[in-house]
Formats: C-alpha cells, structure tokens, sequence
C-alpha cells in the first residue's frame, strides 16, 4: 500500500510516503506549511518516482498542535483527497506521539500556546483529554489518579515538575524520533479510513481552560 502522510501540528510540517518497506520523508521544525508544504509533498513523491495518482490512500494529523499547522495541513489533506477521489485517514497527535508499547496509564502531552498544552490520559481502555494551562489540565486529569506509577510521553518538559509535585511516580519516555508525517503514514496504514474526507476534522486543543471529555 502507498500511503502519503502530511503533518502540521507538531514543530513544523512534514511529509512522507510509505511505499511498501521503502519510505522518503521530508520536514523542517519551522511552522512552514503555507510555504512549502505542496513542494515537500511534491518532493517525497519524486524522490520514490511516485505521483498522487500513484497513491492508495491519504493521512493527515489532525493535531491537537499547532492551530495554523493544523489547519493548513487538514486543508491540504481533504482537497487532495476530494479531487483524487482517494480515502482519507485523520490521525491523532496523541497517537503520533504514544509508543505502541507504552504501558498503561499513560499520559501524552501536546505543547499549544504558550503556557497551554492538550494531554491524554489512557488507562484501563478508555482515554480521557484535555486541553488548557497546565495546572488546570493536570487537575481534571490527576486529581483522581489513584497512585501508583504513571508513564508520561510526548512534548513533557513544561509537566514533570508539575507532576512530580503531586507524588506520582513517573516513568518518562525519549520523545519519538520517528517524523511525525512518518508516524501518521504508519499509523493510517493499518486504521479504517474516514466514510468521507469531509468527516475529517481538527482537533486544536488550544483552549483557555480545561475541558474534558470522556470515550475509549
């Protein structure tokens, strides 16, 4: 399967192209996707003599991240997939950056805004998020927490502190290496697709309070 992944919500704006084992994948940590997300495209797809009417299937983060990044990147995402008639995947920032094997609870942190982050808390099979300045993300999410240690993973240098604050053994992991449009691609690979580009839809997270919502 030929899967091109884009990505616009963590650092800068990357893409990649799985084409069976072979991948070529381009990016940069500037907020660049206005400027050079269509010739990066282009590029990964030239680099393995593909077109876009080569590919099977589109993927696209869909954050929580960077607001712009992640609006250009979705934008990008369903006009190609509209016109080329090709499935879309949406992929969650939180899964980008949530190794498969990270063990449970797991908490994934999302750098927004200055002082603001989104996180998801998984445990047990259900997940739990939320989005605003850290204390108060940390409150909705923790304050029930039960003890015990709690794997932390993901954009985390403004929470250890914070968290260690509240007695909770962490274990913390190296942030992926993996490009994010990379780890998109991957992830969209094996997940059932949208029914339609249209129901893709963003994820901003940057929200000046907490908000939380339930689900598995």
């Amino acid at each position: 399967m030929r899967v091109l992944g884009i990505d616009g919500a963590l650092g800068g704006f990357s893409a990649a192209v799985l084409d069976g084992d072979a991948v070529s994948e381009a990016g940069s940590q500037r907020p660049d996707a206005l400027e050079a997300g269509l010739v990066r495209i282009a590029a990964v797809l030239a680099e393995r003599g593909l077109t876009l009417r080569d590919l099977d299937r589109l993927a696209v983060g869909v954050g929580p991240g960077s607001f712009t990044g992640v609006r250009i990147a979705v934008s990008y995402a369903k006009a190609l997939a509209l016109a080329l008639d090709l499935p879309l995947c949406g992929v969650s920032s939180y899964d980008v950056l949530t190794p498969a094997a990270a063990p449970e609870p797991v908490l994934t942190v999302v750098h927004g805004r200055p002082g603001v982050i989104s996180a998801r808390l998984r445990a047990a099979g259900s997940a739990r998020t939320a989005s605003g300045r850290i204390a108060d993300v940390l409150a909705a999410l923790l304050d029930d927490f039960p003890g015990g240690a709690l794997t932390l993973c993901g954009q985390t240098e403004d929470v250890r502190s914070a968290i260690a604050e509240r007695d909770i053994v962490v274990h913390a992991l190296p942030h992926p290496a993996e490009v994010p449009a990379r780890a998109v691609a991957r992830l969209a690979r094996d997940a059932e697709p949208a029914a339609t580009p249209h129901a893709v839809a963003p994820e901003y997270g940057e929200l000046p309070a907490a908000m939380v919502r339930g689900g598995a």
